[in-house]
Order: C-alpha cells, then sequence, then structure tokens
C-alpha cells in the first residue's frame, strides 16, 4: 500500500508498466479534497501473480488525531460514474453535523474505472465481488463497515456484505438492481445499450452513455461537475470498462453472470442487518419494480423515495444528510412505544378503547338484512338512482373477496382503488381488506401527474379502476396487473389489458370449486350460489396490526405522501366518527367526499353518494343534495368547503321539494380546510334544522376536533380571526400538545398545553395513521416525538383549551420583528368590504421578510396586479403588522382535490417575483 507520488509505478506479471500520474484526479475538482485521494496495490485475485493499483478516496486525513470513528462506509459506485459520486458522503461523515463520532469513508474506483488502472482484462460481477474483497484486506479493513452501493456498484457492495458478515454492520443502496427475472423485459434504456453494434459505440467509441447518465440528474448537473464526472473517461482506451459493465448485465439465462447475480439474490435474503434505500423515482433505467425487489429482499429496510429526484440520487438531493441521520438513527436506542393492544379493552389518557372489531364487522353482521346499506344518485355506466342492500353488498364483498383470492390476489398484496364513490368502489374496498391486501387510494382529484406519482410510488401490484383510469394506467405505464370495474367492451379490454372485471372476480367467487359460474341476471347483479356448492376459502382475517391501507394526502403542500395504516388505525377511525356525530346503524347520511362514503358501511349506516364529480367538489349543487337527502332521508350531511360554497351558490335553483328534503338534516359537516363562519352560516340557512360543525382533521387522522357554528361564534368573542381558525376541543380518545416556535420560524420548543403559544400542532390516539409509506426522513420528523405525529399545522390553544389554526408550519412568515402566522392575517383581510379569498405570504429572506397580501375580489378582477389604492389601504388599516403590498388576482390557485386549500408556497414565489418587477401571469 502507499499514497502514490507521481513519480512511481508498478509493474504487473505482464511486465505492464502504469503510471500513478495517470491514476490520480486532476486538481480543481468541484467537491473533491485531493487529499482524499490514494492508490492502492493490491495482488491480482487470477492467480496469475501481480497487482493491480485501485484508486480510493480516503476522508482519513480529515480525521482528527485520536477520534473514535462509528465504523467505515464502503463506497462503491455504477456505471458510468466514479468515486466522485460520493464526495459529499465524505466531507459530511468526516465531521457530522449533529455533532455525533464521524465515519471513515472508503469509496472506491471500481478497475477499469474512474482512476484505478485499466488492467485490460474483462471484469464480471462475480470477478468485481472478489476483487473488493482483495482491497479491503489489503486496507486492513474491519468492522463496523456500511456499505454504500449505487447502480451495479449495489449488487458488487451486497456480494462483499454477504461474504464479509461478521465485519458487516449495515447495507445502503440508492438506485440499483438486485436481481432481473429472466421472463420480465429490462428497461428500454438498457435493451437500447445492449443492442448489437450499439453497445461500443454508445459505450466506448463514443462518450454518448457517459452523456446520457450524466443527463439524468434533477436539477441538471453544473458544467463543471458533469466535466468532473468526464475526467477519467477522456479517451476510449479509458472508456473500455463502461463498455464492459454494460455487456455484463446478465439479461439471459445462460450470460456468465447470471449464476452469480442469482447467487447474490438469494444471499441477500440473509441479510439481517440494518439497511437504507434512497431512491429517485425519475429514474428511467432502475424503475419502481427494482425497488419493490429490493425492499422484498430486505425487509427490513427503511426507504425514503425522494420525489423529484432520478438515477443520480446522491447528486440530486442531500443524500449525504439522509445517511448520516439514518446512521445516527442506528445508534439510538429507540424507546419502545406504549403501543395499545388493540385486541382488548384499555385505559390509556383517561379513555376506554372498545375491542378491536374489523372495519367490515357490521357488512357481515347485516348479510340477512334487506335495507339500503348504499344508494347511487350517479351509478357507474348511467341510469337512474340504484340502491344496494345490505345483503347484497355482503354477499358481493364476499364474492369478489373469494374471487381476488382464486386470481392469486392475497395478504400484503398493493391493490390501487381508482373508482368513483359507490357500490362497486366499497364492495372492493371490504373485499381487499377482508383478504389481507392493502388496498391503495389515490384519487383522480390529485390530477394526473399527482396521481401518477401517487400511485408510481405506493408501487401496487394491482390496479381496479373504470375504463379512463386505465386508460390513464396504461398510458402512463403503470407497472400491476389491471382489473376493470364498470362497464367496458371487449375491445377496450384487450387494449387495456385487462385480466378480469369486478363483475367476473364475484362471478368466479361463488362458483363451486370446480363448477361452472353461475349465470349473472341482467345488470351483471351476482346471483347467489348454487345450492350445494362450496366456494373457494377465505383466508384468516387480519388482525389489528396487519397493514390495511395506504392513502395519499391532498399534495397541496408538496407531493401527495402515502399514509400507512393498519386495520386496528382504520377501526379506531370508524369508532371516533361514530361516537362524535352519533353515527350508526338507522341512520342515514350524505357523503360529498370519499373517504366518508367508505365510512358508512363500516358504521352501519346507510350512504348516498350525490350526483357529482368527486373530483371537483365545486360541481355539487343544491338540488343534487338536496336530491341524496330526499333519497334516503338523510339526517346528517358531509362536503367539503367548496363543494358547500357551490351548493349555496346554487341554491336557486331548489324548488320546494328540495327545500323541505334539506329542512330534514339534523347535522351537516365541512371539512378538508378551514370553513369560514360565514359559509357555515349561509348553508345553515338552507338546512336550517341542522347543527353544523366543522371537524378539524387530516389524512393522518381523520378527526382531531370538532366544532359548531355557535361554539365558533362564541370563541370569536367579538373579535373575529383574533387568533386564526377555532377548531375546537379534541374529540374522544384524541390528545393535542403543541410545540413552540422559535425565532426562525422552527417548532423547537418542549411540548406544552398551555393558552397563547404559537407552535406545531402534535397528536396523539388510537386512530392516527402508523407510518408515511417509504418516506423514512418524513415519518422520521413527523414522529420525533414518541408516541406524537407532527401535523405542519401550526396553532395555539386559548384559555377555553379551544384550539385555534394558524396556517401551516412551512408558511410561517418570518419578520424581522418575529415569527408571524398567515390565518390570522387571512381571516381579517376577508373581512374587508371588496375581499373574498385572501393570502397571507412572505417574501424576500427568511428573517427579514416582508408580509405582502395577495386576495380575490368581489367582484373578481379581470387580471393579477396590485389592488387599487383604497382597496390597499382597507386591507392595511384591518392588519396590525406593516403590509408591503397587497395584489388583487381573478382567482387563488387551490389544491386540486378539495379545491379549497390556497396554495401559499405557490403564491409566495408569484408574489416574490411580481415584487421584483416579473411579469403578473396568474399565480
Amino acid at each position: 500500500m502507499h499514497g502514490g507520488g507521481l513519480g512511481s509505478q508498478h509493474r504487473d506479471a505482464r511486465d505492464r508498466v502504469v503510471t500513478a500520474a495517470a491514476l490520480l484526479p486532476p486538481a480543481g475538482l468541484p467537491g473533491l479534497d485531493p487529499a482524499w485521494s490514494r492508490l492502492v496495490e493490491v495482488p491480482r485475485v487470477d492467480g496469475r501473480g501481480g497487482s493491480d493499483t485501485w484508486h480510493v478516496l480516503d476522508n482519513a486525513v480529515d480525521l482528527a488525531a485520536g477520534d473514535e470513528t462509528a465504523g467505515t462506509l464502503l463506497c462503491v459506485h455504477g456505471n458510468p460514474t466514479w468515486s466522485y459520486l460520493w464526495r459529499d458522503v465524505a466531507r459530511a461523515a468526516s465531521k457530522p453535523a449533529d455533532g455525533g463520532r464521524p465515519w471513515r469513508v472508503i469509496a472506491v474506483d471500481q478497475l477499469g474505472m474512474g482512476f484505478s488502472e485499466r488492467t485490460g482484462r474483462t471484469h464480471r460481477l462475480r470477478d468485481r465481488v472478489v476483487e473488493l474483497g482483495a482491497l479491503t484486506d489489503a486496507l486492513g479493513l474491519t468492522g463496523p463497515v456500511v456499505t454504500v452501493g449505487h447502480d451495479w456498484g449495489g449488487a458488487v457492495s451486497l456480494g462483499w456484505a454477504v461474504e464479509h458478515r461478521a465485519q458487516l454492520a449495515g447495507v445502503v443502496l440508492t438506485n440499483t438492481a438486485v436481481h432481473q427475472d429472466l421472463g420480465v423485459a429490462a428497461p428500454a434504456p438498457l435493451r437500447l445499450a445492449l443492442t448489437g453494434g450499439v453497445l461500443r459505440t454508445s459505450t466506448v467509441t463514443t462518450t454518448a452513455f457517459l452523456e446520457t447518465a450524466l443527463a439524468l440528474a434533477h436539477p441538471p448537473l453544473s458544467a463543471a461537475v458533469r466535466d468532473a464526472y468526464r475526467a477519467p473517461y477522456r479517451t476510449r482506451a479509458r472508456r473500455v470498462a463502461i463498455g464492459d459493465f454494460v455487456a455484463d448485465i446478465p439479461l439471459a439465462a445462460d450470460h456468465p453472470s447470471r449464476p452469480a447475480l442469482d447467487d447474490l439474490a438469494a444471499a441477500v435474503r440473509t441479510l439481517d442487518v440494518p439497511a437504507f434505500v434512497a431512491w429517485g423515482p425519475r429514474d428511467p433505467v432502475f424503475v419502481g419494480r427494482f425497488l419493490d425487489d429490493v425492499l422484498d429482499r430486505l425487509p427490513q429496510a427503511d426507504v425514503h423515495r425522494f420525489e423529484g429526484a432520478g438515477h443520480l440520487v446522491a447528486e440530486d438531493v442531500d443524500f449525504a444528510g439522509a445517511l448520516l441521520t439514518w446512521l445516527t438513527d442506528q445508534e439510538v436506542d429507540t424507546p419502545d412505544l406504549d403501543t395499545p393492544d388493540l385486541d382488548a379493552p384499555e385505559l390509556e389518557d383517561g379513555v376506554t378503547r372498545t375491542p378491536f372489531r374489523p372495519l367490515g364487522a357490521a357488512v357481515d353482521e347485516r348479510a340477512d338484512d334487506d335495507g339500503p346499506a348504499l344508494v347511487e344518485l350517479a351509478p357507474i355506466g348511467g341510469g337512474g338512482p340504484r340502491s344496494i342492500s345490505w345483503a347484497l353488498l355482503a354477499r358481493r364483498v364476499d364474492e369478489i373477496a373469494r374471487g381476488m383470492g382464486l386470481a392469486g390476489v392475497g395478504r400484503g398484496d398493493r391493490v390501487c382503488l381508482l373508482v368513483p364513490p359507490g357500490a362497486d368502489l366499497t364492495a372492493a374496498l371490504y373485499a381487499c381488506l377482508r383478504i389481507g391486501a392493502v388496498v391503495v387510494v389515490a384519487d383522480a382529484g390529485l390530477g394526473i401527474r399527482g396521481l401518477s406519482r401517487a400511485v408510481r410510488g405506493a408501487s401496487p401490484d394491482v390496479v381496479i379502476g373504470v375504463e379512463r383510469a386505465l386508460l390513464a394506467a396504461r398510458a402512463l405505464g403503470w407497472p400491476a396487473r389491471r382489473f376493470g370495474a364498470g362497464p367496458m367492451s371487449r375491445a377496450s379490454r384487450r387494449l387495456l389489458g385487462v385480466e378480469t372485471t369486478l363483475v367476473e372476480l364475484a362471478a368466479s367467487g361463488r362458483t363451486p370449486l370446480g363448477g361452472v359460474p353461475a349465470a349473472l341476471p341482467s345488470g351483471g347483479v351476482p346471483a347467489a350460489m348454487p345450492l350445494g356448492g362450496v366456494p373457494a376459502a377465505l383466508p384468516p382475517a387480519p388482525g389489528p396490526h396487519d397493514p390495511a391501507a395506504v392513502l395519499f394526502t391532498s399534495g397541496s403542500t408538496g407531493p401527495a405522501k402515502g399514509v400507512a395504516y393498519t386495520h386496528g388505525q382504520l377501526a379506531a377511525m370508524r369508532d371516533v366518527v361514530g361516537t362524535t356525530y352519533g353515527i350508526g346503524p338507522g341512520t342515514a347520511f350524505v357523503a360529498g367526499f370519499a373517504p366518508f362514503a367508505l365510512l358508512g358501511p363500516a358504521l352501519g349506516a346507510t350512504c348516498a353518494c350525490p350526483d357529482m364529480d368527486v373530483t371537483a367538489p365545486r360541481t355539487l349543487t343544491a338540488a343534487a343534495l338536496a336530491a341524496a337527502v330526499a333519497a334516503i332521508d338523510a339526517a346528517v350531511v358531509f362536503a367539503s368547503p367548496a363543494a358547500l360554497t357551490a351548493v349555496v351558490a346554487s341554491a336557486d335553483g331548489l324548488d320546494e321539494e328540495g327545500r323541505r328534503a334539506l329542512a330534514g338534516v339534523g347535522v351537516f359537516l365541512s371539512a378538508g380546510a378551514p370553513v369560514p363562519p360565514e359559509l357555515l352560516a349561509a348553508a345553515g340557512a338552507l338546512m336550517p334544522a341542522a347543527a353544523p360543525h366543522t371537524p378539524y382533521g387530516m389524512t393522518e387522522a381523520l378527526l382531531v376536533t370538532d366544532i359548531s357554528l355557535d361554539e365558533i361564534r362564541a370563541a370569536a368573542g367579538g373579535e373575529p380571526a383574533v387568533r386564526g381558525v377555532c377548531v375546537g376541543r379534541p374529540v374522544e380518545g384524541v390528545r393535542i400538545a403543541i410545540s413552540p416556535l422559535d425565532d426562525r420560524g422552527a417548532a423547537t420548543g418542549a411540548l406544552t398545553g398551555a393558552p397563547g403559544v404559537t407552535g406545531e400542532i402534535l397528536i396523539r390516539g388510537a386512530h392516527v395513521m402508523d407510518h408515511y409509506d417509504r418516506l423514512w426522513l418524513t415519518q422520521r420528523a413527523s414522529a420525533r416525538d414518541v408516541g406524537w405525529h407532527r401535523t405542519g399545522d401550526v396553532g395555539q390553544f386559548d384559555d377555553a383549551d379551544r384550539l385555534w389554526v394558524e396556517g401551516r408550519l412551512r408558511h410561517v412568515i418570518t419578520t424581522a420583528e418575529g415569527v408571524l402566522t398567515p390565518v390570522r392575517f387571512e381571516r381579517l383581510a376577508e373581512g374587508v368590504a371588496g375581499v373574498g379569498r385572501a393570502a397571507a405570504v412572505g417574501v424576500g429572506p427568511a428573517g427579514v421578510q416582508q408580509v405582502v397580501l395577495v386576495v380575490e375580489t368581489v367582484p373578481a378582477t379581470r387580471r393579477p396586479g396590485l389592488a387599487t389604492t383604497e382597496l390597499t389601504a382597507r386591507v392595511r388599516a384591518s392588519i396590525d403588522r406593516p403590509v408591503a403590498a397587497v395584489f388583487a388576482v381573478p382567482r387563488l390557485p387551490t389544491d386540486v382535490r378539495h379545491n379549497s386549500k390556497v396554495q401559499r408556497t405557490r403564491i409566495g414565489i408569484w408574489a416574490g417575483r411580481a415584487l421584483a418587477g416579473g411579469r403578473l401571469g396568474a399565480p
């Protein structure tokens, strides 16, 4: 082993001379400390004598004398990168930001790659694993070692890991592959690269392969960084191994590296060390199925999908920070959570929890009830209203569950449901839950891009959808089996690759084993099973701690996040909703929001879905709501603020019969975004016997607090919006705490329930989500207070223990005078004549931001611009803080799902550009 001075040289068995100068990176590469470069002579592993010269980056020079390291990170690049990929890891590991113990980093250049020796030999997968072992032997590397691998360096690093278990402390992977099934087509870019004459031309003769790889960065790499990656590959001779690496991808059964890959893939399953996977989902090569395979082989792995990142995830995001955070967590003993036993009653925080009762228990219990369970005012496929009895619903759930089992869908499989609310969605949902499949709910309200991102992120095994949803699945290339719902022609089925339909699954589920399907009556409603038949067996029912669902957030504050629930948590959600609003058997309610429609059967209540587009809440009219109420004599109505606004706006279309129907409603609920008291009052005028309520909750916990209109008025106490929006007191079984904000707007304070303290809102309860799906960093941040979930909302308690919501944590405004929250300003501005909705945002550097108000005017302004002098003066007079500017726009951008949550981040960027003199387009 030597330092590789510029004059040093060595001679291999063939008397070939390689100068060290050719094996060292040039000076000045951005982010790379020349002191890290080492040349290491390693005996050849083929028994022919001589040695190979490796170039490695070693940050040991940065470690202070006497530093106790936590271990060594053995970093292995893929093709066509080199150890430069890990420069940020080497620097961050030298001096961890949290003050913890440093890590030594050994980042290798594989032989023939980077600045390691061009040996003239072909290095296959097995060769590279053995060669890496010889290098670590030469380095005298001892444990603990955590391997870090990217691309095909992931497989090489895992090969080292399975053969060095005594030294191994963990494995870390970024976009890579452990296995490639022979029957599955390789990703298109790989197939193209491996094609005949393309291989050598693209990888060796030209720099096409290298340039294509560098172009996969998001955002694009700087010119200097791109040039640094090119540095070792300036000539054809230095690019030979790039072509060899591609040629060594074992796609065929007779490929020389196929046995090594198969052995490695099997051995990885035996690794029982901690694992971390950082994934860039925009990778066109290592697509989602490779991540699924990695997680199947390393089920203990923590995984984080970095939305927007791609193949070069270590360049796209702060991978070094994420890695060091994960490593730190492995050194800390996580305290055991006081996890409630959902199988039995217990007393916790003064609340008695009922025993676990599956979400679909009410459906099973009412299997002989011919009364209505669901009423569809606009069923899939058209036609008039349709009523589905409890008996029919129970039978349909049972048949679909059995049919799905026969179709190979079972416990743990992910099933994405892209079906409008109604009988088909309800039956499919409860059938999936019955067999232990994990339901993925990502509705079309996310928009095409958001929906596709969500579905790919959840990586479902099956997509069940109506025709237009499956068209999107095909067009967007979602890699999942496809089952149809609703009417679908044979031609559409062939085009979309639909294996079966819900009707066919139900038919197979009621067919005696070995028999023939019973005939379907007109309309496709399943008939009863033939007498004497033996249906397919159902698996044991899932338990309370088994995974049940992944529900996606609205995406109003960034990419929609998958929220994972267990069966016990879904059951607890049902119970808290039923208890809070008295919904249960004998109750009838109208759901203008999909989650409540799906909870209806769980509560044992009759539910009607109004004639509306659930992906566009503003399509709900007063007449359609009245028709749904009349259809089931509903006592309870739920509608989002946008839907409720549309109902109020269309009230003139109500006839006398519709007004009588709405007059019979006893309770109406509106949530999903802050609901102005004026809107509740206007809706209350249409439903005069109803008590208006606005629950506060989120996808992570559907119900947290509740408040009535009378309580809102009492809380205002003559000073409307003095704090923000009052959302009331916690519902039964929920605890709330506040983490105070510091001067930077971060929620760093100790948890408190004291009044008048603004901070992040934390919640706990049996129905709070289990975790964020494949978002380890997000989950870690939200659950860093053991047993609590950080909501990302900011607010405070008043003297009467009522919670006031003041906005989102990411939207707080940090001024020179202190931290301000937006909702209070918005509510005050919305009280000004001529203002509809308002958004308060901070513009400028953190700590010295200026408050800007962007408002919708009444009547609406024709084009965006500064508000009139008069309106600006009135808005400024309503607010007790300096306001830098007031802009008027025709319409504020909102989230897609609710059409209610104002997108402050987007508005803030627009306002900043506008103040800087940019063109005033729509925000």
